[in-house]
Parts: C-alpha cells; structure tokens; sequence
C-alpha cells in the first residue's frame, strides 16, 4: 500500500462511496460525511464535518494531513439547486473555493469534480476549450467554483464529470436503481430520447478521479467514449438486466415540467483525458459488471 495519504469529502455519496472502496486498496483513505460515519466504506478513515463551516474544514485537513483532497461533497441535485440557490451556493460554491484555497495554503493537491452541466447542450461535443454556458443554477454554480478555484488554486485538476451510473452506496443511489426497480416489477419506464450524455460508470469515473490526483494544473473532461440518449442508456440497461424492453418508453423534455432547465446534448470529447491515460470502460461492460442487476 502507497504511503500516501488522501482525502475524500463525500464519502458516504454515491461517486465519494465507489472512489473510497477503490483508492484504500493502495492508499490510506479519509472519508468526510455530514453524519453518520457507518455510511463511509470499511477501511476507510471517516470524518463528519460540516463542510460550509470554516472552522471544520481547517480542523479536517490538520487531522487527516493528506497529500491529496478530492472534493466531491455537493449539492448535486439540478431541480433543489434550482429551488434552493442561495442554500446550495454554500456548498457548491464557497466552501469548494474556500477548501481550494486553503489545500493551496498547506501544499495539499486539489482535485474539483465538476460537472457536464456547465455546457448549454446545443454545439456538443465539448471539449475543455469551451467556454462554460450553464442554463441552470447547479451549472452556473460549478462554473462559478471552477473559475475561483483555478484563480485562487492554479494547481488544481478540475474534472468535468458526466452523467454516472452504477451499485448503491448505503446511504446514496445512482439514476438507474428505480428505473431497475419498475424494469424488474414490469412497470414501464420512459426516458428522453433528445436528451444526450456520454455516460459512464462509477468504477470508471472514481479510477479517473484517482488517477487526476497526481496531476497539477489541468482542466479535463472524464466523459465515456459514446455518446447516448437517455433512452437508448435504458434499452442498453433493460438488456443488461434481462427485462423486456418494450418497458422502455421515449419521452422528449419538453413533456415533463421540471424547475430546472435541462441542456439537450452535454456530450463530452474527453480525447485530452484519453490521450493522459484516462480509459473508462464502454457502458455495456460497465453494466454487465454491476451486481444491482442480480439482486
């Protein structure tokens, strides 16, 4: 195992839980939650700390001592964020410029993951050259995050991380657990047909994210290498989990009301990240290794 040390704030989320079950195999791994510490993998040291708190995020880094953080913990979720945007500012925003500034301040490498949400969805692929253009509070938010970070961290990795899929940690789930669920009672499920991602598992998306963190200074998209639809990711998953796929449905965003707007085509062109080494598995590979299909 690497002498090396890292830091991992939420651990107990979905990406936080996945990244935290791969990296303490080679590494000594802290894990931060705002509560209950049992939600953080075994093996992995856990932290509870409010993140927004000042106090507590010095407290944090003094204990753990990491020769990396990868700052993870967000408010994720664009509908609340859209809702609820002077509360989410606090996590999204202040306190990952705030912990950037201060892994900065004690030579602590940074690794933000933002998101595909910081592009407007209508001249995909994107590449890092593309200058953000959310059309949502929770994009808006990480594009403000990013652009104070890399002002007041110049050696931080900031990673553009697509739409992500994979097994439940304890506490949190990816999109596809209730699609399984309806798929697995035979409850039809419908999806949208215009809306594109290049999608990719957690197992891939955590290596990624690993691997960026002995990295200074980059901006990268960690997307997959396709480019699919909603509906077309939930034939691939009816497949994958031997149900019938007549029960997937296609829908277009312009049919369901939802307070955040949502770009149409966030795909990513990840070749800058590729090239580095980056290499996620296809989604068909991904899916067919996920034990969620068989429970």
């Amino acid at each position: 195992m690497s002498n090396q040390k890292l830091l991992v704030t939420g651990a107990s989320g979905f990406l936080g839980w996945n990244l935290c079950r791969i990296a303490s195999n080679v590494r000594r791994v802290f894990g931060t939650a705002r509560s209950r510490p049992e939600s953080i993998p075994a093996g992995v040291s856990p932290l509870i700390v409010d993140l927004t708190a000042e106090s507590e995020r010095r407290r944090m880094l003094e204990e753990s001592a990491p020769d990396a953080l990868i700052h993870l913990a967000a408010a994720s979720k664009p509908n609340y964020c859209q809702l609820h945007p002077r509360q989410t500012h606090r996590l999204n925003v202040d306190a990952a410029v705030a912990l950037a500034e201060l892994c900065a301040s004690m030579g602590i490498g940074f690794v933000f993951a933002s998101s595909d949400q910081v592009y407007d969805g209508n001249n995909a692929p994107y590449t890092e050259s593309t200058p953000p253009s959310p059309v949502n509070v929770y994009g808006e938010q990480k594009a403000e995050a990013e652009r104070l970070i890399r002002d007041r961290n110049p050696s931080a990795v900031i990673c553009r991380m697509p739409l992500m899929f994979g097994d439940p940690s304890p506490s949190a789930g990816s999109f596809i657990q209730p699609f399984l669920a309806s798929l697995k009672s035979g409850r039809p499920i419908r999806l949208f047909a215009d809306e594109y991602r290049t999608m990719v598992g957690a197992q891939s998306a955590a290596r990624g994210l690993l691997w960026t963190a002995g990295l200074k200074g980059r901006l990268l998209n960690l997307g997959g290498k396709e480019r699919l639809s909603r509906y077309e990711f939930g034939l691939r998953l009816a497949a994958a989990a031997g149900a019938d796929s007549s029960l997937v449905e296609a829908n277009r965003q312009c049919e369901v009301a939802m307070p955040a707007p949502r770009p149409s085509d966030v795909s990513m062109d990840s070749s800058a990240a590729f090239a580095l080494g980056y290499n996620p598995l296809p989604v068909d590979e991904e899916l067919a290794r996920l034990s969620c299909l068989n429970e």
